[in-house]
């Protein structure tokens, strides 16, 4: 199980070496992302093209497949990408944004699944409950499923494609079928800002690029994701202030910050 010092020698290595974290994700969020990735000490790097997302996936050190607004050409890239990232040996963190809100993107999912092994899958509940084969309930992007409701499910799909399954929620479960925890911390205001659960996704893989364990991976990046949020919750007063608030915490974040407010429980 992860612990406050295995995160923070994982948040020191992400800021001495600056991993490069590819990324194939959607527009409304992909500022966001990368101003994360940016403040938690890791290097950025987006494309939506498959003619050059092999050279990019060469000198990357982790890769995000996000959903979240698809296309035909992306998800030629997508394939692309993860095709290159396997033969390479970088994880990829899977984000399978409105899995269960259309055809498009259930199929989409499950073809990338099928064809592909994953590091991490981080999504809500209502989107894992779908990729689990379950009645998932999606609500577009949103959840209308509880992560306690979905463990089980998250469980199984963990075991189906021998990776990590991280749901988001009011708290985190991350598991791999086996070891199973719950990151708690946060705030309120968090699920009012488009985009931070693409940017969980996003911090899983800087966490995923320097620890070769992705259920330890996962777990810091929401760990990363709760204490930030919890921070930056003090000070905001709206959802355009917890965004900015949020950035300068995730930059801001130290050992003291980490053991204050890290909480993860084993399940």
């Amino acid at each position: 199980m992860a612990n406050v010092d295995t995160f923070l020698h994982d948040l020191g290595l992400i800021r001495a070496n600056g991993p490069l974290v590819l990324n194939i994700t959607n527009v409304v969020v992909a500022n966001s992302t990368a101003n994360a990735l940016l403040a938690l000490g890791a290097s950025p790097l987006m494309s939506h093209a498959e003619e050059e997302v092999a050279d990019l996936v060469a000198i990357s050190n982790a890769l995000v497949i996000n959903i979240g607004t698809l296309n035909q050409p992306d998800i030629r890239a997508m394939a692309a990408a993860w095709a290159a990232a396997e033969a390479k040996g970088i994880p990829v963190v899977f984000d399978p944004v409105g899995a269960g809100a259309s055809g498009l993107r259930t199929a989409t999912s499950l073809s990338l699944l099928g064809d592909h092994r994953p590091a991490i899958i981080r999504g809500n509940g209502s989107e894992i409950l779908t990729l689990a084969g379950e009645s998932g309930g999606a609500k577009g992007a949103d959840s209308t499923r509880s992560t306690d409701a979905a463990l089980s499910g998250a469980q199984a799909l963990a075991r189906a494609h021998g990776c990590v399954v991280c749901v988001s929620g009011e708290s985190d479960v991350v598991t791999d079928g086996g070891r199973s925890c719950r990151v708690l911390g946060g705030h309120r205001l968090m699920p009012r800002v488009t985009g931070l659960g693409c940017t969980a996704t996003a911090l899983c893989a800087a966490f995923a690029a320097v620890n070769p364990d992705p259920f330890e991976a996962a777990v810091h990046g929401m760990g990363a994701m709760a204490v930030a949020g919890a921070m930056a919750g003090v000070k905001a007063t709206g959802p355009g202030t917890m965004q900015l608030h949020f950035l300068d915490s995730l930059y801001l974040l130290d050992a003291v910050d980490v053991r204050r407010l890290l909480r993860v429980a084993e399940l």
